[in-house]
């Protein structure tokens, strides 16, 4: 009987066992095999771009990293005025901090002719010496529309130096501002404003978790961000969806930087491009690459770990 006894309890905690062992699913297999296809059509976009493309994809919920060339410097373009809008904030919560010597974002500039660079652009419109506006207003020039004129004198107000500090201070070696908007003798020299699109996502992300400024500030450093303007990385998306993003043009490069925030599931990506034949062509390419990075977040932000769509709450 005892030996009856033994084997049957034997068998109920084999049986108890095996359940245990079933139960342990892998979870989030569905979403491993759906961020494999999201790797293999941006490969498949940048193998058959005419050019070089660097693209960094960062979920901001996970950290999962999607890295193409990521780590090659490529011009930053107008992209770089990410750094500088970040730099001005920061100076700005400093100021009301009781820091002296900060830029603040309502500190009055009154337009200047020497401070003009010929882009067609706002500023090109101003009275000189009349037409007094705030740094919030440069910003939102350099950030709405590019303005150069207005970036140049965000550049002087809160200085080249501490802008790259700020960005070794996030660990960001890669990615530096060496001149002024519209320098071509400077960039002839080899004194190009660069980034990878690595350092551009995690800048992004340091933007997003508040790593550089309290809540007020991130939040509203990145509605101006959010600024509609024209530009790739929304180009295809689903009209309302917000992007706080910075595109950057130059001859023979297209770049463009941004969060996207696609529903429960905001994701940093940046794609740039260098050794453009054709420019137009880079600009489909990286909203391309968008579109394809916008599938799969929205996806991910309404299903289950097993890819089951569930209804909003």
């Amino acid at each position: 009987m005892r030996l009856v006894a033994f084997s049957v309890a034997l068998a109920l905690v084999a049986s108890a066992f095996g359940q245990q062992k079933s139960e342990a699913v892998p979870r989030d297999i569905g979403g491993d095999l759906l961020w494999k296809k999201l790797e293999a059509r941006v490969e498949e976009i940048s193998t058959r771009f005419d050019g070089v493309m660097g693209v960094a994809i960062l979920d901001l919920t996970d950290g999962r990293i999607l890295l193409r060339n990521a780590d090659h410097v490529f011009p930053a373009a107008s992209s770089i005025k990410i750094a500088i809008l970040l730099e001005l904030y920061r100076q700005d919560q400093e100021a009301r901090a009781g820091a002296k010597g900060k830029a603040r974002l309502d500190d009055i500039y009154t337009f200047d002719p020497k401070d003009f660079v010929e882009d067609r652009r706002i500023m090109a419109g101003l009275t000189p010496g009349i037409t007094r506006v705030t740094n919030r207003d440069l910003a939102q020039f350099m950030i709405a529309v590019s303005d150069n004129s207005a970036a140049n004198v965000l550049y002087d107000g809160v200085g080249k130096d501490n802008v790259n500090a700020m960005l070794r201070s996030l660990g960001l070696s890669k990615t530096m501002l060496r001149r002024k908007m519209m320098d071509v003798a400077a960039a002839r020299r080899g004194e190009e404003n660069v980034a990878t699109p690595q350092e551009m996502v995690r800048l992004l992300e340091a933007i997003h978790k508040g790593k550089v400024l309290n809540k007020q500030s991130t939040t509203e450093l990145i509605k101006q961000l959010s600024t509609v303007k024209q530009s790739y990385i929304p180009r295809y998306l689903p009209e309302g969806v917000q992007v706080a993003n910075k595109p950057g043009e130059l001859e023979g490069v297209r770049t463009d930087s941004g969060i996207v925030f696609a529903q429960n599931r905001p994701f940093a990506i940046s794609v740039m491009t260098a050794y453009d034949r054709d420019e137009k062509v880079a600009e489909r390419a990286i909203s391309e690459v968008a579109l394809e990075a916008f599938r799969y977040f929205e996806m991910r932000g309404k299903t289950s770990d097993y890819g089951r769509v569930l209804p909003s709450p």
